[in-house]
């Protein structure tokens, strides 16, 4: 099914080995195409062919996803290379990953009072503890 070049190679791949390289669901890459993300061929029988190129753009999609960056910013990324070009999709992508580095860093505050929060509580519910502890010995 998959086609190979002259040193052996892929170049074309099924939905179902893409699937199993990414180990996400089918339903995941046919949801992408739907999304305009992914524009596979489609053989006589309507079968998906995937390209070298629409490999590249499920990586980066994959990619996009773990750094926190929502379906349509990623749609942007990709697309601004195929209209601007690099230089802007780089722009683009950097622009993109400093917010994400805002919202970041602002949930690294937010954790870190949470954190202080519960330091002070467990010293209050330690020191609660120990005085219980220290009557009940004294009844005792």
């Amino acid at each position: 099914m998959a086609k190979k070049n002259q040193e052996g190679e892929k170049e074309t791949y099924t939905i179902s080995e893409l699937a199993k390289e990414f180990e996400i669901s089918t339903r995941t890459i046919r949801y992408y195409e739907e999304l305009g993300l992914l524009s596979p061929k489609r053989t006589s029988g309507n079968q998906r062919i995937f390209t070298k190129k629409d490999r590249a753009r499920l990586k980066l999609i994959l990619r996009g996803k773990r750094l926190g960056f929502s379906l349509l910013e990623i749609k942007e990324m990709i697309e601004m290379y195929d209209v601007a070009g690099e230089t802007e999709q780089i722009k683009l992508t950097l622009k993109y990953g400093e917010k994400k580095l805002k919202e970041i860093e602002e949930r690294i505050k937010e954790l870190e009072m949470l954190r202080e929060d519960m330091l002070a509580i467990k010293e209050i519910l330690l020191k609660r503890l120990k005085e219980l502890e220290m009557a009940k010995k004294q009844k005792s």
